[in-house]
C-alpha cells in the first residue's frame, strides 16, 4: 500500500507534523507528536479504524485518498505457476529423510 498522508496534508496547506497535530486536534483526535510524526514520515504498519477516520475527517479526504494498492506488490500475486502435465503437487514443508529401525542418532561432537 501506498501512504499519501503528506500528499493529502500538502493539498490543505499542511507541511509540517506539528500543523497536522493541529488538524487532528480540531476533530478531538489527539495522538502524541511522535505518533502524528511517524505517521507524517513513513507509511504505519499498522492504523486502527478508528484513527484511520479521525485523519480522514481532518483532512476532509476518503482511506482512497490516503492509501492506493501498488500495482507491483498486488501483481506478482496472480501470475500462475506453470506446471507440467501429470505433475504431482510437493508439499511446502520439509521432507526429512526416513531412519533405519535400530539405529539411534549420535549427537554432535564437543
Amino acid at each position: 500500500m501506498k501512504w499519501n498522508l503528506r500528499m493529502v496534508a500538502a493539498q490543505r496547506d499542511i507541511w509540517r507534523p506539528t500543523q497536522l497535530l493541529k488538524a487532528f486536534e480540531e476533530v478531538d483526535f489527539h495522538p502524541s507528536l511522535s505518533k502524528a510524526a511517524a505517521l507524517w514520515s513513513s507509511a504505519p504498519i499498522t492504523v486502527r479504524l478508528d484513527d484511520l477516520d479521525k485523519i480522514c475527517s481532518a483532512l476532509n479526504c476518503t482511506v482512497g485518498d490516503l492509501m492506493q494498492a501498488e500495482e507491483a506488490a498486488a501483481s506478482h500475486l496472480e501470475q500462475p505457476v506453470a506446471r507440467v502435465v501429470g505433475d504431482r503437487v510437493r508439499p511446502s514443508s520439509p521432507v526429512t529423510g526416513k531412519r533405519l529401525r535400530g539405529t539411534r542418532r549420535v549427537p554432535p561432537p564437543n
